[in-house]
């Protein structure tokens, strides 16, 4: 059985340096010291309203990074121009909304899919992997193979909120178990990731099938009692 993949999201280092306008913390600190401590990749998201990472930080960090780049975008124009100037090793497309907090479900898949397709194809022939952020539904996972995406990253944030409310999450454990098992079945690769903590990373990563984790804000969170490096080797001793 191969070891689960551990993607890093630096997101909210940036938030904390955005908080006060400052210079720091770097989230091309954070990039590096996540690759020196055993993270398989790096997960930036670059929002619209450029809200925590900003194109600064992308250029930077694509050009000092040593392992793979994750670039979470919307599928819009101006992030498909950014995306193929770029260059990223890997891409997962997300929805985004102005005003959400955090992102709050998976890809509309039927909403402009013709559009979402284009985009699809010319990031791949740009040379970049391409993961759909989508919600554990079947006919969702169908659709990301339809688009001719190479992955999907599974919404695990209502599973994991079950988690911390203490609530039960047998059966959105097992739609995420489902989900897993067909996107397999059907050639994709698939990713989980949104709200992920130790024990929901536990949890999950008994499901035979999930390639990769990416965590980002309690990892963060956590990096501020115990250290980035100790927060990142904790995950993957977890999920290994």
């Amino acid at each position: 059985m191969k070891n689960i993949r551990l993607g890093v999201n630096i997101d909210h280092v940036a938030t904390v340096r955005n908080a006060r306008g400052e210079i720091y913390p770097s989230p091309l600190k954070a990039a590096i010291l996540a690759e020196k401590y055993g993270a398989d990749s790096v997960t930036i998201h670059l929002r619209e309203d450029r809200r925590h990472i900003n194109d600064d930080d992308l250029k930077l960090i694509i050009s000092k990074l040593k392992i793979p780049l994750n670039l979470e975008i919307a599928a819009t124009d101006e992030m498909l121009k950014i995306a193929l100037k770029h260059k990223p090793p890997f891409i997962c497309i997300v929805p985004e909304k102005r005003k959400e907090i955090t992102t709050e479900g998976g890809l509309n898949l039927n909403f402009k899919k013709t559009y979402l397709k284009k985009i699809i194809h010319k990031l791949k022939i740009n040379k970049s992997r391409i993961s759909l952020f989508i919600d554990p539904r079947m006919r969702d996972v169908k659709e990301a193979k339809l688009l001719n995406a190479d992955c999907i990253e599974i919404h695990t944030g209502k599973f994991c909120n079950l988690v911390n409310d203490n609530k039960n999450f047998t059966k959105e454990f097992y739609k995420i178990k489902k989900a897993v098992e067909f996107g397999n079945n059907i050639g994709l690769e698939v990713h989980a990731g949104h709200g992920l903590t130790y024990r929901s990373a536990k949890i999950l990563s008994k499901i035979k099938g999930i390639n990769e984790f990416n965590i980002g804000h309690f990892l963060i969170g956590e990096s501020i009692f115990i250290g980035l490096g100790n927060s990142i080797k904790k995950f993957r001793k977890i999920i290994k």
